[in-house]
């Protein structure tokens, strides 16, 4: 039987990412002794475990028929030139959200953007990095760096780095500050662009939708309080990005009904806060294990 071949990163935290996704898409795995291969055992799919810049080359070369990858690492690739050029993103998932930004030191003479003139940067995302300057006219001498990209400045070799940025505590640990966002990413799925082989489409389209159902639900909660007749309008108005909710009569109670609704964007606690204030009891907000719309 075919099998549809994934290619994942073996260690990081896409790999857990992707890992944890795959599995709440119902994927039972086999542990071999084998690191670099993974079999599913109730599916037609098998795990490639590699370096996360090698997922580009892998699903090009016909090696793998998807990958999961960043979508940074991806563009980076793209702009290299070569076959990557060839793929394309089947579907964002959501997880290992990053930010490439331009950094300086706080105490230096940059201030802004056009400051970078002629100046030296050093980066792991050289193409990323030229591309996104040449198209606002700034011309830099670009130092390639493969780790510790953020002591760059502190060393003299580099003015500025771009490098990914998640929480900022790091610019903030070695005296830098961000100035600009040059690229937003996230996980995706990658594939080569046209027709996909039937044999293994199918499975993946089974794949797809379960990881879109994954994807939604944990962005969605269920939310159920009771709430006063004459507050209904003002709570409803209240609920994040909620579908029209199920609404039935508090047994004993001609006043109050209890309301249940799906929202599918994030409940803080100021919402509930503000539910409160409009007369709204009892009020629950669970996660959705699984979900197909």
């Amino acid at each position: 039987m075919t099998r549809l071949r994934i290619a994942v990163q073996s260690k990081g935290r896409l790999s857990e990412g992707g890992m944890d996704l795959l599995k709440r898409c119902g994927l039972r795995f086999a542990y071999g002794r084998d690191k670099l291969h993974q079999r599913a055992e109730n599916m037609p799919v098998d795990l490639m475990l590699v370096r996360d810049d090698d997922i580009p080359n892998f699903v090009a070369s016909g090696a793998c028929d998807y990958g999961i990858v960043g979508e940074n690492v991806l563009r980076e690739e793209q702009l290299a030139g070569g076959r990557t050029a060839e793929l394309e993103i089947a579907l964002r998932l959501g997880f290992a959200t990053c930010r490439l930004k331009l950094a300086v030191p706080v105490e230096g003479e940059i201030r802004d953007l056009a400051d970078l003139q002629g100046k030296a940067i050093a980066t792991s995302y050289p193409g990323i990095t030229r591309a996104y300057l040449a198209t606002r006219g700034i011309d830099v001498e670009i130092v390639e760096m493969r780790g510790s990209v953020e002591v760059a400045p502190r060393l003299h070799i580099a003015d500025a780095i771009c490098d990914l940025v998640s929480s900022g505590a790091t610019l903030q640990a070695n005296g830098l500050k961000a100035i600009e966002t040059v690229f937003e990413s996230e996980a995706v799925l990658i594939r080569r662009k046209g027709v996909q082989a039937p044999e293994t489409d199918s499975i993946a389209r089974i794949l797809m939708r379960r990881a879109e159902g994954v994807i939604a639900s944990s962005q969605t909660k269920y939310i159920m309080l009771n709430a006063p007749k004459d507050r209904l309008d003002a709570i409803r108005a209240l609920l994040p990005g909620a579908d029209a909710p199920t609404i039935a009569q508090v047994a004993g109670r001609d006043d109050v009904v209890a309301l249940h609704a799906v929202c599918r964007e994030r409940v803080f606690w100021e919402t509930l806060e503000a539910l409160e204030k409009e007369g709204a009891r009892a009020i629950l907000v669970l996660p959705i294990e699984k979900m197909l719309a």
